[in-house]
């Protein structure tokens, strides 16, 4: 690789790092870095498995891969609504605890994919302290975008422990 094609890479990789897919859950944005975003898809048939836990809908076929879809609005206790044609899919790769396996792709079920947005970290505030017994490792900021707020969510820590525990039968 050439010195000016490796700097292209390292500006790329900048500009990417404060890029954010913001989605929407309820009346709250969400942003997930846009490096772990693979793609967005609509809403298509999922096939349920059962004994999973409640905040996995089942699986989809992509493209002749077979990957599980969680639905993020049962992950964070929320309540269900009925879907729309706005809700999407968004495929993202989670990093395996079990590094020599390579990342996990799994699909996400959103109420509505809003935008890529540019959140540069003097806009990123660290999220609040609310005691001890509230678990805010899977936010990894709140980033200021206008007057609206944008919980950063950590992929890979808010899905890493799914991505390995969850082993689909053999079908």
């Amino acid at each position: 690789m050439t010195t000016v094609s490796a700097s292209k890479n390292v500006r790329r990789a900048r500009s990417a790092a404060n890029k954010f897919l913001t989605l929407q859950l309820a009346n709250e944005h969400y942003g997930i870095p846009i490096l772990k975003a693979q793609e967005i898809i609509g809403l298509q048939d999922i096939t349920p498995v059962p004994r999973m836990p409640s905040e996995v809908r089942g699986v989809i076929n992509l493209r002749g891969k077979v990957i599980p879809v969680i639905d993020l609005r049962t992950k964070f206790g929320m309540m269900s609504v009925i879907d729309t044609k706005r809700t999407s899919i968004v495929v993202v790769q989670v990093s395996n605890p079990d590094a020599k396996a390579g990342p996990v792709v799994m699909g996400l079920v959103v109420d509505q994919v809003s935008e890529v947005q540019d959140i540069l970290p003097e806009q990123i505030e660290p999220p609040p302290g609310f005691g001890p017994g509230v678990d805010t490792s899977a936010v990894s900021g709140l980033g200021k975008s206008g007057k609206k707020i944008v919980l950063l969510l950590d992929i890979d820590r808010l899905l890493g422990s799914d991505a390995g525990a969850l082993s689909l039968p053999s079908l």
